[in-house]
Formats: C-alpha cells, sequence, structure tokens
C-alpha cells in the first residue's frame, strides 16, 4: 500500500526527492545547437558525448558529393561544444523535432581516435592526481570525472557536493602541475550515475546512462500515484534520489487512473453493495469488498460509467 514505509524516517522520505536548483549537466553541458533551415535531404543524427553520456541531434551534409554521406552507428565525429570542439559517437539516424540542432565539422580521422586513446589515459593520471589535491586542501568534494578536449587546450573536471566549494586554490594547484586551462564542474548526483553507470536493482543498466540523459525531476507523490511502498530502499535508486522509471511510468499510472473507478469508490451489482479496496494497475484488475465478507476481484475492462456513475458490466 502507498502509506508504509520503512528505512528513511517520514521526516526524511523528501530527501530522495530531487532538490531545486541542483546542478546538473543538461544546464552546462551542451552542444553549440544553432537554428539552421535544413535541407530535405539532410541526414540527422543523434550524437552521444562519451563523457558525460548526454544526448544531442546533429546534422552533416559531408563535403561536396551530390548524394550526403552516411555515418554508421558507433562511428566517431567531430562537434562544436561549448567547450570546444570534441569526439562524439554516432547512435545512430534520428527524425529532427526540433529547429535547434548541432552541426557535425567532420567524420574522426585515426588521428583523432589516436589522440583520444591518448588522451584517455592522460585522464586516469590527471584524476589521480586531483583526487590528492583535493585531499590536500581537505574539501568537501568527490571528483566523479576527468576530460580532456580533443580540440583544446582544457581538462574538465566533474564532481559533486552537498554544498558549494571554493576550489579557487585547487585550480591554482592544478594548473601549475598541468600547465594547461583547468576548468571545474559541479554537478548533480543523477548526473554523477549517468556519468559513471552501472547496474540498478532491477539489474539492467541504469536508465540514466544507457536508456534517456534528459533528467526529470521525481517526486514522492509518482510514487504514491503508483501505489508504491514508501520503502527507501525499493523506491531510490544508487544515486540516493527516487528511480528514474517512477517519472518514466507516472503518466501511464495517471491515465489508467482515468478510465476506473478509484479506491474508496461504491459500486452496486447483483443486489449487493461493493467498496472498491485494492486498484492494481499493473495486473489491470480491482478489488472489491461487500459488507457480508466477500471478495470479488474483476479485470478494467469490466467497469463502466454511466450517466457520472461507475458500474459492472456483464460478461461479454
Amino acid at each position: 500500500m502507498a502509506d508504509e514505509y520503512d528505512g528513511l524516517p517520514d521526516d526524511d522520505i523528501s530527501l530522495l526527492e530531487d532538490r531545486p536548483g541542483e546542478e546538473t549537466l543538461d544546464a552546462d553541458v551542451i552542444v553549440q545547437a544553432k537554428e539552421v533551415a535544413l535541407e530535405p535531404d539532410t541526414p540527422v543524427y543523434r550524437l552521444r558525448l562519451s563523457y558525460s553520456h548526454e544526448t544531442f541531434l546533429a546534422a552533416y551534409k559531408g563535403s561536396g558529393s551530390p548524394k550526403p554521406e552516411i555515418l554508421k552507428p558507433g562511428s566517431k565525429v567531430l562537434v562544436a561544444t561549448r567547450y570546444g570542439k570534441d569526439l562524439a559517437q554516432i547512435i545512430g539516424p534520428a527524425r529532427c523535432f526540433s529547429s535547434e540542432i548541432a552541426r557535425i565539422e567532420r567524420a574522426a580521422t585515426e588521428d583523432d581516435l589516436a589522440k583520444a586513446e591518448r588522451n584517455r589515459a592522460e585522464e586516469e593520471e590527471a584524476f589521480r592526481i586531483c583526487q590528492q589535491k583535493i585531499a590536500d586542501h581537505q574539501l568537501e568534494m568527490k571528483l566523479v570525472s576527468v576530460h580532456y578536449l580533443l580540440e583544446e587546450s582544457k581538462i574538465l573536471f566533474f564532481f559533486t557536493s552537498e554544498n558549494r566549494v571554493d576550489f579557487r586554490d585547487l585550480v591554482k594547484d592544478l594548473v601549475s602541475v598541468f600547465r594547461t586551462r583547468i576548468e571545474l564542474r559541479q554537478i548533480g548526483v543523477r548526473d554523477e550515475s549517468r556519468v559513471v553507470g552501472g547496474l540498478g536493482v532491477c539489474g539492467r543498466a541504469y536508465c540514466c546512462n544507457t536508456v534517456s540523459d534528459k533528467l526529470k525531476a521525481v517526486s514522492i507523490k509518482m510514487a504514491k500515484d503508483q501505489n508504491l511502498s514508501l520503502n527507501s530502499m525499493k523506491i531510490s535508486g544508487p544515486c540516493g534520489r527516487l528511480l528514474c522509471c517512477l517519472a518514466y511510468e507516472h503518466t501511464f499510472y495517471n491515465e489508467q487512473r482515468k478510465l476506473i473507478p478509484q479506491e474508496g469508490s461504491r459500486l452496486s451489482y447483483e443486489g449487493s453493495s461493493w467498496k472498491v479496496t485494492e486498484v492494481n494497475i499493473a495486473t489491470g484488475r480491482l478489488t472489491l469488498g461487500a459488507e457480508d465478507g466477500r471478495i470479488l476481484q474483476l479485470p478494467f475492462c469490466r467497469f463502466a460509467k454511466t450517466d457520472g456513475r461507475w458500474c459492472i458490466c456483464s460478461r461479454s
């Protein structure tokens, strides 16, 4: 039932909800999308940035050939981001539902891929060094990932923290070590899960990492609307926030509830008065109880609304 709970105390259940104003990569790591008029035959692709798992749409005409050059899923391309030109991976062709899309500059060359591979090795060392510097400065922050831009002299450091962090001295130390521009970005815990990845309680990869990078705010009300137990261990993910799937399924539950009587509704059936005691959206069945103790379970299709009142239809 929706009013059951354990795990966090009642006053702390709200800690599972997303916090207003919490930093997210969606607000900061974004491609340089512009409003462009595409020719009818210009292919549009969905791309993913490897270091943030952010996806976006981009168009690619090719270089001078009469027919558009087709890019294969899994291939790498060079595209402009707000930080500089960088590699992105082709997920596949996409329909363009937005006038604001990025432009793919070109397909990645062997030199680009080799440089990206060298960068990955340097990112591991930069991660270790930054972690040590954070400890030296006794900063309350958790380093999540490090990324070297492909065609920009800049290193990006992504971290999470419960509060704002004064990292000016840390930046000075990092600049003295790497002799290049340094940028630290504070992100939210959901973004951390999206970047790092892993397996959820369902045994499958995190939705935010593999299904959709468009993170939605999830509320306790969504769990209640789905008649879920308010058990912090059951409705929260490894990120410490409510499960993303609660938001995915919330619309479905709301639409289904409009088609059936709700808990507490009273109906007449075969000369007796019945009360709806349970609504199970997942199985598509309602449980009703009579005053004499009888229990009745019926599928949604047996219920109809006539003259503003719910009634139970005869079997077809």
